[in-house]
């Protein structure tokens, strides 16, 4: 007995609920507890009866002859101020050995359930249970304003060799900010860290915990979430307007828009340009600003930068009755090296490898995920599954897959492990992802995945039950940097780079592609999609608006990021709002009417998204045309519906280039971003064309077209 005094008065105690709380001796019964501040502690009930302290250090004892009735309740003197509380160590366990089974495993999809802090009534008493996975620790107490944030006073209750502690603690308020005292087992370091599984942190930079985080949102969305559940993707048009939230709009203080601002502005905004999806860069948790998002502390906690928990969802919940979708950029390559999260979590490598050549990305300063541990794999799985359940995200865009996929990745040849077969690849990492996307299309109907993987990964976007990753969409990072590459260099060039622009249909139809011009091509001085590209002013706007217009008829899904729509002038950077100032000049103005017409005519045009990842769905009509810098092709629909597209990407107007046509009669100009509408020249063909009857390419009919300078027509048959 004098040993677990001993143990737990030096805060060591592994099994505190075999010596504190209620206990049957051979003789009677005895209630112990450690109240180091007490005066004295009595015993509530039809009659007061008063403890005895048994150590000088505040370790009290009452003893009966028969057990008090349950729940019991205590009163704590400390000199003349006294409060009333259930003794903690009375209650029984709380967790199901299965979910302990399936955490152990790698399979628990439901983590969040069961770990963190979550409101419960036990035995008729409110209160919150905690519940952390510290394998190698001695102790592990909740520490909180509750308790003065005195790691003596809560320490928890082990789960076997699960490596689970829980406690169940009375009366605790919901949003109590506490933390994790963790005793390492080998070494005695006490460290203090925050709760993995919280569902909400303090504003940063405060790292604290919240106590229960409870949401009271009644969603609305029913409609949406079936449709979804309905919906054929595959032949469905998908447009994502990717968004950085806190540098959209800003208050002239500077302050960001919250959630309830962005549902007020960016909504309609959404709604208005044609766009179809929002993807939100990293919305969990994280301490520094200038990582926006991709370094996260919290992986079940939205950020409170935007708002509370609740008004994340009511802002999701107003996208969807706007039939607008909603995607989170969602990271689970890698986690920061704050000391008081995820890394070193029990003073060892938890979540990580300890292994730097496993665990550490040195592009990033970055500890990496270890895809090999089951609890690892439950945790990054309880996630996933956390933001498409509580949040109603309508995908996940998951980060830096390559990463992922490869030891070697970013390494020197002496800098990385091969796995047991002496390969590159990582297998632990492939069997999580395969399982994640597994569970989100069994889990959530309709719900996607988007991988950016910037490698020739076999089948990243092909089912687990062929081989494949299981995602339902990769990011085409090779289409994204030829197309850029090529339009980055002066016109006079174009004609010996022409195949940067064709060698794409050689594989487009090898995955499921989205075509991406994202915010990593718009930061860390590359510069803003205007600024790439060549020439004058007026070339500048021209090529951007013909790099727009080949990208919205290109084989493909599309995301832009915010900014590319209004040409913004200057490169992204988070601490400022989008230029929109510059929408009251003619050019930006012009840029945006045409990024709104391209996303109505991709979303309501069948040829233009219907058959994205087929090959009926495009054929060239020219593409040997290199001498003049021109392209030219058909986009086609199941229905026999099609459209024509001819690029000119040169300043040299062509008033009588002949195209070849699939169809005879008349084919209207539906578009042309040399339209004074869009800041254009305004040269064209008149609103529309007439076939004759000459073959031309290899179709039986053909016409003479005005083709506009650095500019793009697309012609639609009458």
């Amino acid at each position: 007995m004098n040993s677990l005094m001993e143990s737990l008065l030096h805060a060591r105690l592994h099994d505190p609920f075999g010596f504190l709380g209620l206990h049957q001796t051979e003789t009677d019964w005895v209630i112990r507890i450690y109240q180091p501040n007490a005066t004295h502690i009595e015993l509530l009930g039809e009659t007061i009866m008063a403890f005895k302290r048994v150590h000088a250090a505040g370790i009290f004892e009452w003893h009966g002859t028969t057990a008090p009735n349950r729940p019991y309740q205590v009163r704590i003197y400390q000199g003349s101020i006294c409060h009333d509380l259930f003794d903690p160590y009375q209650f029984p366990a709380y967790l199901s050995e299965l979910d302990l089974h399936l955490f152990s495993e790698g399979t628990l999809r439901q983590g969040y359930n069961m770990l963190g802090s979550h409101a419960v009534e036990v035995n008729g008493v409110q209160g919150v249970r905690f519940a952390v996975w510290a394998p190698n620790a001695e102790r592990v107490s909740v520490v909180g304003e509750f308790n003065q944030w005195d790691g003596r006073l809560n320490p928890m209750r082990l789960h076997g060799s699960s490596g689970v502690w829980e406690i169940f603690l009375p009366h605790i308020a919901q949003h109590a900010l506490y933390r994790y005292e963790i005793r390492n087992r080998e070494t005695g370091q006490i460290i203090t860290k925050t709760d993995p599984y919280a569902q909400g942190y303090e504003h940063r930079p405060h790292t604290a915990a919240l106590a229960a985080t409870a949401h009271h949102h009644q969603w609305q969305d029913a409609a949406w979430m079936k449709q979804r559940g309905e919906w054929d993707w595959l032949h469905g048009a998908i447009n994502i307007y990717e968004v950085h939230p806190g540098s959209w709009k800003r208050h002239p203080d500077g302050r960001p828009y919250s959630y309830q601002e962005l549902s007020k502005d960016l909504i309609p905004y959404v709604k208005g340009m044609g766009y179809t999806h929002i993807e939100l860069l990293p919305v969990s948790e994280h301490p520094l600003d200038e990582s926006w998002g991709y370094q996260a502390t919290g992986y079940f906690a939205p950020t409170s930068r935007f708002g509370s928990p609740d008004e994340l969802r009511a802002f999701i919940d107003a996208c969807h009755q706007a039939n607008i979708g909603v995607i989170l950029d969602w990271v689970p390559a890698h986690f920061p090296q704050d000391s008081f999260a995820l890394a070193h979590f029990d003073g060892t490598a938890l979540y990580e490898h300890e292994d730097p050549r496993l665990g550490f990305h040195q592009d990033w300063g970055t500890h990496i995920f270890n895809y090999g541990r089951n609890e690892v794999k439950s945790f990054l799985m309880s996630s996933a599954h956390f933001w498409l359940s509580e949040f109603h995200f309508d995908g996940l865009r998951v980060d830096a897959v390559a990463s992922m996929l490869y030891l070697d990745y970013s390494r020197k040849a002496d800098q990385w492990i091969p796995n047991k077969y002496g390969g590159r690849e990582n297998l632990e990492a492939v069997d999580f992802l395969r399982a994640m996307n597994v569970m989100v299309h069994e889990d959530f109907p309709g719900a996607l995945t988007m991988a950016e993987e910037s490698t020739s990964w076999p089948g990243v976007s092909r089912p687990t039950y062929v081989g494949g990753l299981g995602f339902s969409l990769k990011w085409n990072m090779g289409w994204m940097n030829d197309t850029l590459s090529y339009f980055e260099r002066d016109p006079i060039y174009r004609r010996y780079h022409h195949n940067q622009l064709t060698f794409g249909q050689i594989y487009a139809y090898t995955e499921n592609f989205i075509l991406p011009f994202s915010h990593d091509e718009v930061v860390h001085g590359k510069g803003s999609l205007l600024a790439k590209m060549p020439g004058d002013s007026w070339q500048k706007f021209a090529n951007l608006r013909l790099l727009m217009v080949y990208q919205m008829t290109t084989p493909g899904k599309k995301l832009n990021f915010m900014g590319n729509e209004i040409a913004q002038g200057r490169e992204w950077q988070d601490k400022w709002e989008l230029e929109w100032w510059q929408l009251g000049q003619e050019s930006h103005r012009g840029m945006h009417n045409l990024s709104h017409n391209l996303n109505v005519l991709y979303r309501d045009i069948p040829a233009l998204h219907d058959l994205d990842f087929q090959t009926e769905g495009f054929s060239w009509i020219d593409c040997t045309d290199a001498a003049r810098s021109v392209l030219s092709y058909q986009r086609r629909a199941r229905d026999g519906s099609s459209v024509v597209v001819v690029l000119n990407l040169t300043p040299v107007p062509n008033k009588h280039y002949r195209i070849g046509l699939p169809n005879a009669g008349e084919y209207r100009e539906i578009l042309n971003s040399d339209s004074e509408y869009f800041s254009g020249s305004n040269m064209g063909n008149a609103g529309s064309i007439t076939t004759e009857d000459i073959p031309w390419m290899g179709l039986p009919y053909s016409a003479e077209i005005t083709l506009p300078p650095l500019a793009g027509v697309i012609l639609q048959p009458v």
